[in-house]
Order: C-alpha cells, then structure tokens, then sequence
C-alpha cells in the first residue's frame, strides 16, 4: 500500500520533518516516504552516539583521568557506531532513498569525570537506540515494507543487544568496586581499568 501523500507518522522517534525523497528513482520501490523519512533521522542519531562515545574516550585519555583501557574501549565502541551509521546510509541508498545532512549535536558531556557516569550514560543511549530501531522496525512492517523489517533487526537492533549487556555487567563491576559518581572512587576505577575482562582485550 503507497503511502499517502503529505502524511506524516506520528512517533517519538527521529523522523527527518525536512526529507527531500528523490524524484524519478528508478531504484525505489515498495519504500514508504514514512520509512525513508525514518531511516534518514535514525542515521544522523547513530552518527550522533558515535560523537558523543568519541568525547567519552577523550575524556579518559586526559592526564587527570588516565584511564588508557577506558578510553579505548569508548573509542573502539564510537568506530562501531560510525560503521553502523554508513551501513543504514548504504541500506537508504541501495532503497532509492536520499539523506539530508544535518548538523551533528555537540554531546554536552563537559561535566563527565568518573567511569560510572560514562557508563550510564552509554547504557541510556544504546537503550534509547534501541526504542527507536523497534519502533523504526514496527512502523516498517505496519507500512508494508518488511525488508526494512528485516534488514534493521538483524543487522542494527541484534548486535546492540550484548553490548547493553556488556555495559550492565560493567556497571555491576563498578559499583561492586566502590566507582561513584564523583572522584571518590578512584581506586575502583583504576583497577577496572586494569582487570576487567571487556577492557583487557583491546
């Protein structure tokens, strides 16, 4: 079923409102405006969290943090991000769809000092993501389009489910060490940085 001219889906998640679709693709079909609309703002948020993971990894790399493991599992996780956004721009692309540059948010993480912060952090925002790719995954299938169903879980929504995982038994560990939310735990965050299993293999 095509989508009706000039309607717009009523969601919470990042839909592109300035989308220019491409006119006379020979490419498109069966790709609602609705999903192509999606699909181009769920690309600018995975840009986005591989900003704001790059200035965590910054963060741990300052003399006055010195967290090396730290800041490079940040850095390791914003190059899977930015790898996952140009696969959704592929999959837009191969569609007959079009992106619309965008400015990419600043992250505001200027107050960011401990590694229990940046791990909560994380962990709300691949939580987010993954609200948002199982509604993009739901409006597709509602909009006949099941490729994009299909596409989206296996490829996007699949690998994030270890990594929140992974970030919630980090975040276990932290605690379990005495990390806090200020700069009285540093001990805790010094032996994670040394022993702990996620961050010893990279």
């Amino acid at each position: 079923m095509s989508e009706p001219s000039g309607k717009r889906l009523k969601t919470s998640f990042p839909i592109c409102k300035t989308h220019r679709a491409i006119i006379g693709t020979r490419v498109k079909q069966n790709f609602p405006t609705v999903v192509e609309e999606s699909i181009c703002g769920v690309t600018t948020l995975l840009m986005e969290v591989a900003y704001r993971l790059e200035a965590l990894a910054k963060i741990f790399e300052q003399d006055d943090n010195a967290l090396p493991r730290f800041a490079a599992f940040f850095h390791q996780e914003s190059k899977k991000e930015q790898r996952q956004a140009e696969a959704m721009l592929d999959y837009l692309r191969e569609r007959g769809g079009q992106y619309c540059n965008k400015d990419i948010q600043k992250p505001g993480y200027e107050g960011v000092c401990t590694v229990l912060q940046a791990l909560d952090l994380t962990l709300a925002q691949w939580k987010e993501v993954m609200a948002i790719l199982l509604e993009l995954i739901q409006c597709a299938k509602e909009r006949g389009d099941p490729h994009t169903a299909s596409v989206v879980k296996s490829s996007f929504l699949g690998p994030l489910v270890p990594k929140v995982k992974t970030l919630g038994d980090l975040l276990t560990n932290a605690r379990r060490l005495g990390c806090t939310h200020d700069r009285t735990g540093g001990f805790g965050e010094y032996l994670m940085d040394q022993l702990q299993e996620e961050l010893a293999g990279i």
